[in-house]
């Protein structure tokens, strides 16, 4: 019988001593740690042992796919910056030309952040920063360009400066005699980047 007793208590985990943590077991699924012991553990009669509830169920993922993503960034309205390709992507190119003293300026914005200007035959070639290239690059992605006339010039107007655009397969021809606020700020922007 004391052999059977033993054997009993070496399946169970438990040692012969009649100790309290005689052998403890890890259940990974509660995260706790249940201990065993010589003395049994009884339920008041008539009530069962509560059950462990089960983990909740995990979270859905947020959604990944291209077609959310592109509802997600369209949602706010603003314009994005248009993609570069390298140096030899001409991103925009106007020319100034007109006015009293005839002049003819011209600014070449490339994919690689380089701004070539010329002034009557004379060029320059300078790099933007990263901050004006990408203010540059989403003046160009404005969706408001798309609303914008191919020409806007005033015919009775004399010597006003005529800005010629390049820009996305379009080319945009205005005297600035009409407000035209996304081709206006794009003028604006490109003019800085003018010799003076």
């Amino acid at each position: 019988m004391a052999v059977f007793a033993v054997a009993v208590l070496s399946v169970a985990g438990c040692s012969g001593d009649g100790g309290e943590d005689a052998a403890r077991s890890s259940d990974p699924s509660a995260g706790t740690t249940a201990s065993f012991s010589d003395s049994p553990s009884v339920s008041p009669p008539g009530e069962l042992p509560s059950p462990t509830p089960p983990p909740p169920p995990p979270s859905p993922p947020a959604p990944t796919d291209a077609a959310s993503a592109s509802i997600t960034a369209s949602a706010g309205g603003s314009p994005s910056p248009v993609p570069t390709a390298g140096r030899q992507q001409k991103l925009v190119t106007m020319t100034v030309s007109g006015g009293f003293a005839g002049v003819r300026q011209e600014v070449i914005l490339r994919g690689d952040g380089t701004v070539r200007t010329s002034d009557k035959g004379d060029a320059e070639v300078r790099r933007a920063g990263a901050a004006e290239f990408t203010r540059l690059r989403t003046l160009l992605g404005d969706p408001a360009l798309d609303d914008v006339p191919a020409s806007t010039v005033d015919r009775n107007a004399a010597d006003l400066f005529q800005y010629t655009l390049r820009f996305d397969g379009r080319t945009v021809v205005t005297d600035r005699s009409a407000e035209r606020p996304p081709l206006d700020r794009l003028i604006d922007a490109l003019s800085e980047w003018l010799p003076a």
